[in-house]
């Protein structure tokens, strides 16, 4: 077997392959075998009707493609190691000449991984603004809590507050129509805490159970329905119910019933405990993030056009799939963002993405650092967790996915790096700079 190599252009080379006549012709022998036990052929078992006709009944360039199919792989892969080619997606053929009687050839494309130009990736030194608490972290903390073990009471002796639960009918109405989706019976609104259009909820305040009455607001500019977007609306409301928020009081029988504590200093422990533990992870995630983006910096690598396109287009289908998720499309997005300047900002992230994988193969090749299985497990420990699923069952889902497979260990080669960085390079906390206020 022959290879004769060219770089072509940028990352892609053309592998040139002979295989002898005698190789070739055994493979369209085994490929003719194998068809025909699944072809029927009148008057022949399947399996046992001579080659000439097969060869009639499903024509010869069918035998010979199923041949490639069978024969190409290990023959590629041969071709890839023996030129020590870092190919990083699949090869194709584009053209071949399987001449039975002579030697078969193959042209064969391959992309290569661009070459990786590392700078300074160790014994660096990085600033890092520390992660600041806000002064009333803990003092919302535990309201949060608190007010997840709050109750609804019923309210019958004073108009609606702006922290009150209203229970609501609503119809409304733009342009003399009514809104599509734009009415509901015995809706709970809270009217601390509303995503409704700007301005409804305040207009609440201060009812009574029973009032019927109207209120006016504008749907926003940026609004998901075009024929509602900057529109007037009138809202027909009739106030059914009020509740109101009743917060429990703080004491042990409160903490011994939230968690594992005895006492309320128990309890308060464990928050200030749970806010330090985020501080932590915040300042690990800004080291890491502070360190890699300066390894990268100091990285060049030239991107071929083709890798760009691809991880473009992988990034847009994603995004897509989000949006129909959330129940927005696409074309609305494009309007609004503009075309343009969306597919230039999905270009660019794609680029920070290629650059950022391809630093972190280089490091890794440059270190010996590998995957081990462990490091795959850990990872479907995590996915396992999120999920609440086991983990044999979550390997099964994955193993028909071997794209997502791919993703997982991409994802537990990056932790590794990232690791390693953290313990060859030095961070220095620094208090973080307060934000200049523009004087209007």
């Amino acid at each position: 077997m022959k290879f004769a190599v060219e770089k072509e252009n940028d990352n892609i080379y053309k592998i040139d392959i002979t295989i002898p006549a005698k190789d070739a012709a055994k493979a369209y022998d085994e490929a003719v075998r194998r068809i025909s036990q699944y072809v029927n052929v009148d008057g022949f078992r399947k399996g046992k009707a001579p080659r000439a006709v097969i060869e009639r009944q499903v024509g010869t360039e069918r035998i010979k493609h199923e041949a490639l199919d069978k024969l190409m792989p290990s023959v590629i892969a041969e071709a890839i190691k023996e030129n020590n080619l870092d190919v990083i997606t699949q090869p194709y053929i584009t053209k071949f000449d399987y001449t039975l009687g002579q030697d078969l050839t193959v042209e064969l494309k391959v992309e290569t991984r661009p070459e990786v130009v590392l700078g300074a990736y160790k014994d660096l030194k990085v600033d890092v603004e520390s992660t600041e608490m806000p002064e009333d972290a803990f003092d919302r903390a535990l309201e949060n809590v608190l007010s997840q073990y709050a109750t609804l009471e019923l309210v019958v002796d004073r108009p609606t507050k702006e922290t009150d639960i209203a229970v609501i009918d609503f119809e409304g109405s733009a342009n003399g129509e009514k809104i599509e989706g734009g009415d509901a019976k015995n809706y709970p609104l809270d009217l601390g805490h509303s995503n409704f259009i700007p301005g409804f909820a305040e207009q609440i305040v201060g009812k009574n159970i029973g009032d019927e009455f109207e209120i006016k607001v504008t749907f926003p500019e940026n609004y998901h329905d075009d024929k509602l977007k900057g529109q007037p609306a009138v809202f027909k409301i009739k106030l059914n119910e009020i509740k109101e928020r009743k917060v429990p009081e703080l004491n042990d029988a409160f903490a011994q019933k939230v968690g594992p504590f005895k006492t309320v200093d128990e309890f308060k422990a464990d928050i200030q405990k749970y806010l330090d533990k985020q501080k932590e992870t915040s300042d690990r995630q800004k080291s890491e993030n502070a360190v890699f983006e300066k390894v990268v910096e100091a990285a060049s690598v030239d991107i071929p056009e083709t890798m760009i396109e691809r991880e473009a287009e992988s990034l847009t289908n994603d995004y897509k799939q989000r949006l129909q998720a959330q129940g927005l499309s696409w074309d609305a997005v494009e309007k609004t963002e503009g075309k343009d300047k969306l597919a230039d900002t999905i270009r660019e992230d794609a680029k920070f993405r290629i650059k950022n994988s391809l630093v972190i193969g280089k490091i890794a090749q440059e270190e010996n650092i590998k995957l081990e299985p462990k490091d795959i497990h850990a990872k479907f420990n995590q996915l396992s967790a999120a999920y609440g699923l086991k983990q044999e069952d979550l390997m099964k889902q994955m193993g028909k996915n071997p794209e997502i497979i791919a993703s997982l260990s991409q994802q537990a080669l990056n932790d590794k790096v990232r690791d390693f960085l953290m313990e060859k390079n030095s961070v220095n906390f620094i208090k973080p700079k307060k934000q200049k206020v523009e004087s209007k």
